[in-house]
């Protein structure tokens, strides 16, 4: 189960690889991520800066002066830094189930917000609501997705015991 936001070190190895592409600048950075999310998600400033600050303290980046806009600060990737994306590669690899975490989770609470009794969300007039009709369009977008991204999507009629025991993967992590 995660505590809260996006699995720890995601947005040092978006900005890893970002930087391992071409040398970018901070905002440049967060209009990809913002990109790669299919606009739904945008790191703060106040994690992406640092970020760039700490690689360059340890020499995993440096800044570049660049003649054409000598006003933003340009970081590039160090022989060092790929050393540290190589890692970072392999440690990413290993949180598919932090990710997947994470969107059920959210997933459960706008649910809740729509059935839980506990819970009294209006739904104001031709804006979002936390109902079924919504919550299918959300389904329906993934689907989507997997579709276009995977291929036909097919049903998984395993119970999560089942699919993890199939995959060799632990229920309990």
């Amino acid at each position: 189960m995660r505590k809260s936001g996006p699995p720890k070190g995601l947005i040092s190895y978006l900005v890893l690889e970002l930087l391992d592409e071409k040398p970018r600048y901070g905002y440049e950075i967060l209009k990809e991520i913002e990109a790669l999310s299919g606009g739904h998600w945008e790191p703060s400033y106040g994690s992406v800066y640092p970020i760039l600050y700490k690689f360059e303290e340890k020499e995993w980046a440096r800044r570049i002066e660049r003649e054409d806009e000598p006003d933003r600060k340009y970081f590039e990737l160090t022989d060092e830094g790929r050393d540290e994306l190589a890692e970072k590669r392999v440690e990413s690899g290993s949180k598919a189930r932090e990710f997947a975490d994470v969107i059920l989770g959210f997933y459960h609470v706008y649910v809740a917000f729509a059935t839980d009794e506990r819970f009294e969300v209006p739904c104001p007039e031709g804006q979002w609501c936390f109902d079924e009709t919504f919550s299918a369009w959300i389904v329906e977008q993934i689907i989507r997705h997997h579709e276009r991204d995977f291929g036909p999507f097919e049903r998984i009629p395993d119970s999560p015991e089942t699919f993890y025991e199939h995959h060799g993967v632990p229920l309990d992590e």
